[in-house]
């Protein structure tokens, strides 16, 4: 009897990321320097972290509403408007996920059929893929490579009229993981200016908002609230990985839809990370500028070193991710020039085939790690390239 014959034929076709099963590889080399998962290394704040312990003392140990707790609702709405001036009635048009990444979940498997398209900008983390493709949705790729990593406008209405009307939605994240890359008011502005048009769902995952070095961070849901399904949260803003705690704002017409699927995948988000999270929001609406402080220095260093050794690299604005081009005298398959600087100089950085096939040829590089071993990293580095 072999049950694995009788699963949903779609799991078929997803596998476990490539980030993880490249980071799980190389692991066991010994003293391996790994510069791999988007994981902050800061931790998460002290009164945030006391909050937390102080609902475990109050037996915050129930189940919440489906939607989260009213304060965190409340937070989290009063956050984003002062951070980024979008309204969302707290009521009924947020939600508190288990993390962005069930925001993201939920979100596309309440609005996608089969047969649908839903339009990525290449590359992109690898996230969304697979949940697209359980949906038994097609996945229509933006090559975004020529230009910097920005999807320009005129690449997106080609692209919208291509596919017609089978065009479900389209997702953008940004700052952008893999690549760092950002959008200005005005690029924001543009790509509303063209998706407007269209009866199509914008899944807008800013998830790094917090961290942008060159000016301040512009939702798409400014110019295109209607049609927004706006995802956010506070892994990367807080250093809050391990608290599961994601955002969806979205018109209450969409939530309301949305928060069926969020029902019946989680319940709810957990109790006691709700109420981390109203402190992380309201006392510590700043965190992050100090921890902003710090990756903007380690940017800069790593940018420098990586550009000097020939790797062409599209100078990040934002979450904290170098992707750089590997140079010509280098080996050209992403996973393979990874493998061999990890067995020749215990150095893990992530391929880039990892985001796409866009994103064959380039390396992405975490440096959300100590600048000590942003130095190291760095020698190992320029070693292996000037072997080559």
């Amino acid at each position: 009897m072999d049950l694995t014959k009788r699963f949903n034929k779609q799991v078929d076709k997803i596998a476990v990321s490539l980030i993880r099963q490249f980071d799980e590889r190389v692991s066991s080399i010994p003293n391996i320097l790994k510069l791999t998962l988007g994981e902050p290394d800061f931790n998460t704040p002290e009164h945030v972290k006391n909050a937390g312990s102080q609902a475990i003392t109050d037996n915050f140990s129930h189940y919440t509403g489906m939607s989260g707790l009213p304060d965190v609702r409340q937070a989290a709405s009063q956050f984003l408007e002062k951070k980024y001036h979008v309204s969302y009635d707290w009521q009924s048009e947020v939600l508190v996920t288990v993390g962005a990444t069930e925001a993201i979940s939920a979100s596309l498997l309440g609005i996608l059929e089969p047969g649908d398209k839903v339009l990525l900008p290449a590359p992109i983390y690898p996230g969304y893929e697979p949940v697209i493709t359980l949906a038994d949705a097609e996945i229509i790729y933006m090559d975004t490579s020529d230009n910097g990593f920005v999807l320009s406008p005129e690449l997106l209405e080609a692209t919208l009229e291509e596919h017609g009307e089978k065009v479900k939605a389209v997702i953008l994240n940004y700052p952008s993981n893999p690549t760092g890359v950002t959008y200005s008011r005005e690029e924001v502005q543009a790509l509303a200016d063209v998706l407007k048009k269209y009866p199509v769902f914008v899944i807008s995952d800013e998830i790094y908002s917090e961290l942008t070095y060159d000016e301040d961070h512009v939702s798409i849901a400014e110019y295109l609230r209607e049609q927004t399904i706006l995802i956010n949260g506070l892994s990367k803003s807080h250093a809050m990985t391990g608290w599961r705690v994601g955002f969806i704002f979205a018109p209450k017409e969409l939530t309301k839809e949305i928060i069926k699927v969020h029902q019946y995948l989680v319940t709810a988000a957990a109790t006691v990370s709700q109420k981390a999270a109203v402190q992380a929001l309201v006392e510590g609406i700043n965190d992050a500028q100090v921890m902003k402080k710090e990756y903007q220095e380690r940017r800069d260093f790593v940018y420098e070193k990586m550009t000097s050794f020939g790797f062409e690299v599209a100078k990040p604005s934002g979450a904290f991710y170098i992707f750089a081009k590997i140079p010509a005298n280098c080996i050209q398959d992403s996973m393979e020039f990874c493998v061999d600087l990890a067995e020749k100089e215990a150095l893990a950085v992530i391929p880039g085939i990892a985001f796409g096939d866009a994103g064959e040829g380039y390396i992405r590089i975490s440096y959300a790690a100590s600048l000590a071993n942003l130095e190291e990293a760095m020698t190992r580095m320029e070693r292996y390239i000037t072997e080559k």
